[in-house]
């Protein structure tokens, strides 16, 4: 039988990574999720995009404005929204903002640094 371990993560020990003008991630990556604490700035934009990932945006501070095609939905504080994978989507921050989101799969882009809608 193999043995598996556990991985215990402080995020305030891993750097804050700057990806845009207005907008700081950290993030962890797992076999099967990946999680990642967004810095947003008010009026930070994030250009259209979309991935192979289901998103879970789940605001803990601030509010989001995220755009799926014609349809705006403002995401508060304490509200999650859930992205399915390949919908086009971008999104503003209404006000500074602290965001953890969840993806699965993980986020090969990221990790292969082809992410450069961030910084568009």
């Amino acid at each position: 039988m193999k043995t598996q371990q556990a991985t215990h993560v402080r995020w305030n020990d891993l750097p804050r990574e700057r990806v845009g003008e207005k907008i700081e991630r950290r993030y962890v990556t797992g076999v099967h999720l990946t999680l990642a604490q967004f810095h947003l700035a008010r009026g930070c934009l994030v250009a259209t995009h979309e991935h192979e990932s289901e998103q879970f945006v789940n605001v803990v501070a601030g509010k989001l404005r995220l755009r799926m095609g014609a349809e705006a939905v403002d995401v508060a504080a304490g509200e999650v929204l859930m992205i399915p994978p390949h919908l086009p989507h971008s999104a503003e921050a209404l006000e500074d903002s602290i965001v953890f989101d969840a993806f699965s799969p993980t986020r090969k882009d990221w990790i292969e640094k082809r992410d450069d809608y961030f910084r568009r």
